[in-house]
């Protein structure tokens, strides 16, 4: 998952990447309000965990202008010391999907930075991915075609569900590495060599195949005819 942080606190940035760098997730940070609308802006991220005490405009001003001004549709998590009623529904009118008061725990910022990202994904624990005659059942980690059971490889799986969730739209190789790997992919032919093996395994052995490569660009998923 890849996490903007918007945070002028050194210690607080320092607790942020120890904590969740460890559970597999890529950090970006910000440390003033200026700074992290351009960055919300310019580069795509999974969530964004705001603090409201910020440096310049506060959290609150760069809640509003990435909604009203940007239309960006990142989830946001509001980090803040201010507990009253009032302040949370200021921060919720502001354009924030969640707030999180300080002091609070890591494991439920991880806890609600994941259950934001599958909302704004229409994830649900139980929910069943399908295109075509393609199945992945979320729960279970199934994936079936035609009824019967595929075999993929666990990076071949997080692949094919990236896929799924956009299709029939194009996922550039870049985004799809991002997605996979976060800044750290491995060499220049692994994306491809999963590539190989998830088509061996999802479209071999069907007369329509299904997934298909857009030369110099990336790889989508197209319905069978």
């Amino acid at each position: 998952m890849h996490v903007l942080i918007i945070e002028d606190n050194p210690d607080i940035i320092a607790n942020l990447y120890g904590f969740l760098e460890p559970l597999g997730y890529t950090l970006d940070v910000a440390r003033n309000g200026l700074t992290g609308i351009s960055s919300a802006v310019n580069a795509r991220h999974d969530a964004i965990v705001l603090d409201i005490a910020l440096p310049g405009i506060d959290g609150l001003e760069v809640c509003r202008r990435l909604r009203k001004e940007h239309r960006l549709p990142t989830p946001i998590l509001m980090l803040t010391a201010r507990d009253t009623v009032q302040d949370k529904l200021t921060g919720f009118e502001a354009g924030a999907d969640d707030y999180l008061v300080k002091p609070y725990a890591l494991p439920e910022l991880d806890a609600r930075l994941k259950a934001l990202v599958r909302r704004s994904r229409q994830e649900t624990v139980e929910q069943v991915l399908a295109f075509d005659d393609l199945r992945l059942d979320t729960s279970t980690g199934q994936v079936t075609r035609e009824g019967q059971l595929l075999a993929l490889t666990p990076t071949g799986y997080k692949i094919l569900a990236i896929l799924m969730r956009n299709a029939p739209k194009l996922i550039l190789r870049e985004s799809l590495e991002r997605e996979v790997w976060g800044d750290n992919p491995p060499d220049s032919d692994a994306l491809r060599t999963h590539i190989h093996a998830l088509r061996q395994a999802v479209d071999k052995p069907f007369s329509k195949p299904l997934l298909v490569t857009v030369a110099g660009s990336g790889y989508r998923l197209n319905a069978a005819k």
